[in-house]
């Protein structure tokens, strides 16, 4: 399995220690250092937070400073699906080992994606043996909806986020994690964003923060 071995983060704006984090996963050939940019615009909302923005472990041969969580050699549902479940096991061993390290449980966590990052905060949270507070999913697509008909998973509340002028990812995605998600009785709220690109504009980011700073009260 590969190693989630480092990244970017930000510490609590309070000064004291860890009582919740958000884990913000990063999108194909991007890194945890453009990712960590969203925390500071979050951070008066969420004072006693630590912000992770790990690196992806693999290197993004298409783009050459960036990583990438699986390589996207194909997009129909089995591929996307298959990348996902084979990125999954990182990012799980590195959400134990910092709940660990803080004394926090999956109640203390939200996770938060812009593209194939995700795929990977959907995938990983819906079959995370505790519910997480949240999960925040910014111009991407949920894969392996199928498979969970057959198994028990968590079913944390969801914020989906996209812009109908995104090229990378269509609208139709957003629509189509919607309706899955619906199905599997996870509770999901959506935001379209008029015009917006591939691409995370303010008022995105404020119903972002705002989600996950409710959930958290919620789920204390």
């Amino acid at each position: 399995m590969s190693k989630i071995v480092n990244g970017a983060s930000l510490k609590p704006r309070s000064g004291a220690a860890p009582r919740k984090i958000v884990l913000l996963l990063h999108g194909f050939g991007s890194s945890g250092t453009d990712m960590i940019s969203l925390a500071p615009q979050w951070q008066d909302a969420l004072p006693d937070t630590l912000f992770l923005a790990p690196h992806a472990p693999q290197r993004c041969g298409m783009m050459g400073a960036g990583y990438q969580w699986w390589g996207l050699s194909g997009f129909s549902p089995s591929a996307l699906a298959a990348g996902a479940a084979a990125a999954a096991p990182a990012i799980d061993a590195f959400i134990d080992r910092k709940l660990a390290q803080y004394g926090l449980t999956e109640a203390d966590l939200a996770l938060v994606g812009f593209s194939q990052g995700t795929m990977m905060a959907l995938h990983v949270a819906l079959r995370r043996p505790q519910t997480v507070a949240a999960v925040v999913g910014y111009s991407g697509m949920l894969t392996g909806a199928a498979e969970l008909a057959h198994r028990d998973f968590s079913k944390p509340p969801v914020l989906l986020v996209h812009g109908t002028a995104d090229p990378v990812v269509p609208i139709a995605a957003l629509h189509m994690a919607e309706s899955e998600l619906k199905r599997l009785g996870v509770a999901v709220t959506t935001h379209i964003a008029f015009g917006v690109a591939h691409s995370v504009d303010p008022v995105g980011l404020r119903l972002g923060r705002d989600f996950v700073a409710d959930a958290f009260k919620l789920a204390s």
